[in-house]
């Protein structure tokens, strides 16, 4: 699951960064109201955490232009705001949750699920890419293969639901190193290529093509019906 932090302080970004990839999201990490928006124009994201005190916007903007966008996307505010009317307008705008500062990191992340939980069933598997027998499933990070369900790490899910999304482009080691990595993050030299090799195990060699020199594509699907 791809999730966007918006946070300005530098040591509070990178701790709920490193404290969400390790319960198993990929953090995109804005630190401006103009970063923010770039973000959401280029990328669907499956939760977003915002911090009102951006400095040039306005949380309450961001949040807006985020509705607009893309509506069904849940979204935690983080404010130091805690009065009762600040959280009713919050709400108002079409926040799922909020945290006033200072906060845990723990409780962010049981906040997080809680709001994933109370999605409507169908909201769950609304955003399911499909690829002949291959069914990818976003929020649930899940994944079947003619309605069988295989098991797959986070990376694993990362990797191959950028080759379904763009299932018929051949992509690059770096394209594909951008769903595994938040900004900014060290990238290992072979780690595209290990997780490839992993999904091949899983769901067949044929799976994946190899394009010499160039990068790794999805496989039509009559090479494997």
């Amino acid at each position: 699951m791809r999730l966007l932090l918006a946070e300005d302080d530098v040591m509070l970004g990178g701790a709920v960064q490193k404290h969400l990839t390790r319960a198993g999201f990929a953090v995109d990490w804005a630190q401006r109201g103009n970063d923010f928006l770039h973000a959401i124009n280029s990328h669907r994201y499956d939760f977003v955490v915002l911090d009102l005190g951006l400095p040039d916007e306005t949380g309450e903007v961001l949040l807006q232009r985020l509705h607009a966008r893309h509506p069904r996307t849940p979204v935690i505010v983080v404010t130091a705001r805690g009065a009762v009317h600040d959280r009713v307008t919050l709400l108002n705008l079409g926040a799922d949750d909020f945290l006033v500062k200072p906060f845990d990191l723990d409780e962010l992340t049981a906040r997080i699920r809680s709001v994933l939980r109370r999605l409507p069933s169908d909201d769950a598997d609304a955003g399911a890419s499909v690829h002949g027998p291959l069914r990818l499933y976003p929020l649930r990070r899940a994944a079947t293969w003619d309605g069988e369900d295989v098991p797959l790490t986070h990376r694993e899910f990362w990797v191959l639901e950028v080759l379904v999304r763009r299932k018929n482009q051949v992509l690059t080691r770096a394209q594909i190193e951008e769903a595994l990595y938040g900004w900014g993050e060290e990238v290992e030299s072979n780690t595209v290529e290990v997780y490839i090799h992993m999904i091949r195990r899983k769901f067949g060699p044929e799976l994946i093509h190899t394009i010499r020199g160039v990068g790794y594509q999805l496989a039509p699907v009559r090479d494997y019906a």
